[in-house]
This record gives structure tokens, C-alpha cells and sequence, in this order.
């Protein structure tokens, strides 16, 4: 977005008020609430203090998934509402997310057979599955040949759930929200709040310069952020997020792998081992305590070996700190349960109304799995104090460039749509490498032909700035959504960063730096024509 464009948007910002809804939080949560409350009617203005996703909500596991492990915790209710939320979201968006196959060894030391076999009967049967096989016995050396499995690992089960591009799906919801009339402004940090009576005024912070707004009611999706804004807002509630931090590592793969590993450590906690694009594995979680800067978490050497140490109990691999290409970490803002045991903190939600004078939703808590539900409800709640009468509608919606199988012609989606629309995409552009191509169909679904278009060759897409990173996909991703950096774009609008070099992802950061000031990719040194 260049200057000019950023300051229309904020200048835009400020008129026709008073805004209905202030949303503040620009991850999973504030973006899937400001999407539901601009899909029936209402005026919302979303203001994230970063990018979106920039925190939380790109660092998690990449799942959609019920929460196998949670069964453990007897958190029965939030598994089957996960459950149930797997469903309606892997056919909202196919070209994000997916099903995908679990392995898990059996240690005897650690869980009996009968646990695992009882624990994955009741996966399978807590919710109605469509999209998804149910789980069976496997003979692990069998099913995962040229793994490097050890040889003592033999007896095991095999189990569904969904992957999911994170980053990508906040993006999405942004970009519905957006198309529904919401006002979505990144790097802007909202500053001082106060209730006027029946309003809302906050002051928005800004690159260039400040903007006062009013608002009838205010959503605090601030994620790590919730408390602070909770206290801002003077805000009666007591309650604060337990702050967890999760690291995850990605290595190359050193065997063909795939399906994804579920492990299970003596401390009884379990790590997963995923297919990461077309060459890597994302290897994670951990939790840790988080006493610093949610902003800014970092991996520590004790993760990180911890992670490759989960991996070399299982498989014969010399993996450690050196095989690392990336890290990330991430910091979750659970609804404190007051739980000795980070791992065992809930990952459920609460959504807490505070309706003296203007509304002030406060989210505590959440998971990926669940952001549309949550969403939904945090809606239902507002609606009902703002007098909008329109219901819930996101069920049985798609996310932007999920309606695949429109494309396809044919009626409803299907566990198919995916594979067809990448062979028919690749028809219409022969041209186009097998990588690429899969990238882009994964990332984009039908929105890729707004900047594909008719192309015939490279040349028709503008410079390429990057090795398969083309001007036309850039200002796509700057226009329609809000990357502003390299950083947006590399690591969060794709994973671009993880196959280029350093001097490859320069190249994308000076072609953001010059749109910033109004000149043309042409001009960036070592752009390709």
C-alpha cells in the first residue's frame, strides 16, 4: 500500500460515525467476529497493531483439529464442539486446509493399548464425520516404510484430522469481512479508550499520525493483548490470560513422508511430526510459561532440543539444532483455568459481556478450530444489545476463493474439489511449473485468477522479483490484503521465505519498500523482467 493509499484509508476511516462495532485484534478471533457482524448488516471497524496474524495466530500447529489429546483432561464437551467445528470449516475453505492422516506408535510404557484404541473409538464417535475416514490398528513398519522408523516402534493406529494454513485463513476472514462493508486498518494501534454514555471513543495510532473514532459497542480480541485492553477499558472483569508459549521447529524431510506423526514423550506430553509444503516438516509444540514480551517470543535451545529429541525416540535421524531451517514461536492466550500444568490449561473460550452504558465484549481463551463458533456466539450476544436482527449465517458459507467446487460445476463440495481444481488450473496454464502451481492453487483457490488471469507465460505476470514470486502475486497480496512488508508477504500471505534465499527475500522487501514510495518493481536492482 503506498502512503497515499494508507492515508485515504485512514482519512475514510473517520467518516460516517458512529462505527457499530470496534473490533481490536486483527488474529483468528477479531477477524472471524468482524466478519460475521459485517455479514448481517452491522458497520464494523477492525484495528490490528501489526499485520494480521502477525502474532498468535501464524504460530500455531497448522491444524484443524479436535484435540486428541484433551480426551486425557476429560475436556469431553470442548472436543466434540472442535469436532463438530472441523466439519463445517474444512468444506468452508478446501483450498486452505484439508484432511490429513495421523500415525501414532503405541508405547505401553506411557498409555495401554486399550487407552489409545478406547480414546480414538470416542474420536472418531463424539461427532458426525463427512470429510474424514475413522481411525484403525496398523502395523507401523508396514504403513511407514523408508521412514526410518526404529524397529522397536510396530504396534500403532492410524487416525484423521484436518491441516490448515493459519495465516491464511485470518487473511480470508479479513478479506470477506472487508468485502461485507467492515473497515479493516493494520499497524494501527488503538490508544485511549473511554465509554461516553451509549458510545465508545478511541483514539486510533497510526503511522501518520492519530484518528478519534466512536464506536456503540467495542470487541477486546486482543489475543495476548486482552488483558491490557480489558484494563483500558476500565473494564470490571477479573480475568486475565494464562499466557503459554509454543515453539515449533521445520527441517527438511529426510524421507518422503506423507502422513503426519502424533508422538508421544515420557513426560506425557506429545509432539507432532506434519508434512510442511512440498519439502519440509513442521515439528512442534511445546509449552512454556511466558513471562516476557508477548510480542516478541523466541525458541529457546531447551525447545529445540527437546522437539528433536521427541523426534530421534521414534526415528533414526540424527536431528538436531543444525537440521533447523526455521523456527517460530508463538504465544496462546488461554482462559486461565488456573491449571498447574501449561499443557493442560483448556483451550476453550469465554465471551464475556460487560453492558454497562456502551457493550464491551471481552474473548478469553480460544483455538483455531473453534474461531468461526466463537465468532458466531460473540455475534449473537452483540446483535442482540445493538437491535440487529439478522442471524447467524456463517455455517454454511465459504471463505474467499473456497468455492471450488462452483468452479467445477458441481453442487456441493466435495473431499475431490481440491485435486480437480489444481488439474484444471494447471490445463489453463500449461505453462506454469508444478510447484507453482501448487502453491498458488493451495493459497489463493478461485481468487487466483484475479492476478493470474489469462497469463501465457511468465511475462504476462510482471517481473519476477523472486525465483516463482511474480509482481503480479505481490500487488495482489498488497492491495487485497494488507501485506506491507516482505515479512507479511513471505511468511504469513505464503511460506514463501522457507525456499528462497536471503538475498532472494531482499529482493521481495526492496519491491515493498519501493511501492511504499510509488516507484515500479522495474527499478528494484536484480529484479528479473
Amino acid at each position: 500500500m503506498t502512503q497515499g493509499e494508507r492515508a485515504r484509508d485512514v482519512a475514510a476511516a473517520g467518516l460516517g460515525e458512529p462505527w457499530d462495532v470496534l473490533v481490536i485484534g486483527g488474529g483468528v478471533n477479531g477477524c472471524g467476529i468482524a466478519r460475521d457482524l459485517a455479514g448481517r448488516g452491522l458497520r464494523v471497524l477492525l484495528c490490528e497493531q501489526h499485520d494480521l496474524a502477525a502474532h498468535t495466530s501464524s504460530a500455531s500447529t497448522k491444524l484443524i483439529h479436535g484435540g486428541l489429546r484433551y480426551l486425557e483432561f476429560h475436556e469431553f464437551a470442548l472436543v466434540r464442539k472442535a469436532l463438530q467445528e472441523r466439519e463445517v470449516l474444512l468444506g468452508s475453505a478446501p483450498h486452505i486446509m484439508g484432511p490429513m492422516r495421523f500415525l501414532v506408535p503405541h508405547d505401553p510404557r506411557l498409555r495401554s493399548l486399550w487407552t489409545l484404541r478406547a480414546g480414538l473409538w470416542l474420536y472418531d464417535h463424539l461427532a458426525r464425520r463427512r470429510w474424514l475416514p475413522g481411525s484403525r490398528m496398523v502395523d507401523l513398519q508396514a504403513e511407514a516404510a523408508g521412514c526410518s522408523l526404529r524397529p522397536q516402534w510396530r504396534a500403532g493406529f492410524v487416525y484423521s484430522d484436518g491441516w490448515v494454513d493459519d495465516a491464511r485463513l485470518v487473511v480470508l476472514n479479513a478479506v470477506d469481512a472487508a468485502e461485507r462493508g467492515a473497515r479493516v486498518l493494520t499497524r494501527t494501534r488503538v490508544g485511549a479508550l473511554r465509554r461516553d454514555s451509549d458510545l465508545w471513543r478511541a483514539e486510533l495510532q497510526g503511522e501518520h499520525g492519530s484518528l478519534h473514532i466512536r464506536a456503540r459497542s467495542l470487541v477486546n480480541a486482543a489475543g495476548p493483548w486482552a488483558g491490557q485492553v480489558a484494563q483500558d477499558a476500565g473494564s470490571a472483569s477479573a480475568r486475565r490470560p494464562r499466557l503459554i508459549k509454543g515453539s515449533h521447529v521445520v527441517v527438511r524431510r529426510w524421507a518422503p513422508m506423507r502422513q503426519a506423526w502424533l508422538l508421544q514423550n515420557p513426560d506425557r506430553r506429545i509432539v507432532f511430526v506434519i508434512p510442511y509444503g512440498e519439502e519440509h516438516l513442521l515439528i512442534g509444540t511445546t509449552d512454556v510459561a511466558c513471562d516476557g514480551d508477548p510480542s516478541a517470543p523466541r525458541i529457546s535451545e531447551q525447545e529445540t532440543d527437546y522437539l528433536c529429541e521427541s523426534v530421534r525416540r521414534y526415528f533414526d535421524v540424527p536431528l538436531g539444532r543444525a537440521d533447523v531451517v526455521w523456527s517460530f514461536s508463538g504465544v496462546r492466550p488461554l482462559l486461565d483455568d488456573h491449571s498447574g500444568n501449561p499443557s493442560a490449561v483448556t483451550r476453550d473460550y469465554l465471551l464475556e459481556l460487560d453492558v454497562a452504558q456502551a457493550p464491551l465484549l471481552n474473548v478469553w481463551g480460544g483455538k483455531i478450530t473453534t474461531y468461526r463458533l466463537l465468532a458466531e456466539q460473540a455475534a449473537d450476544r452483540l446483535c442482540a444489545v445493538l437491535g440487529c436482527q439478522r442471524g447467524a449465517w456463517t455455517a454454511q458459507a465459504v471463505l474467499p476463493g473456497g468455492d471450488l467446487h462452483a468452479e467445477l460445476g458441481r453442487v456441493g463440495a466435495g473431499p475431490d474439489d481440491l485435486a480437480d481444481f489444481e488439474r484444471a488450473l494447471g490445463a489453463r496454464h500449461a505453462w506454469m511449473p508444478p510447484p507453482l502451481l501448487r502453491r498458488i492453487a493451495r493459497a489463493y483457490g478461485t481468487r487466483v485468477h484475479r492476478w493470474l488471469g489469462e497469463a501465457r507465460g511468465p511475462a504476462d505476470l510482471g517481473a519476477e522479483i523472486a525465483p516463482g514470486v511474480f509482481e503480479a502475486e505481490l500487488e495482489y497480496a498488497a492491495h487485497q490484503e494488507w501485506a506491507r512488508a516482505a515479512e507479511d508477504f513471505l511468511w504469513r500471505r505464503s511460506k514463501c521465505g522457507l525456499d528462497l534465499s536471503p538475498a532472494q527475500r531482499d529482493a521481495v522487501g526492496a519491491w515493498f519498500d519501493r511501492r511504499a514510495r510509488g516507484e515500479t518493481a522495474a527499478e528494484i536492482p536484480g529484479a528479473r523482467p
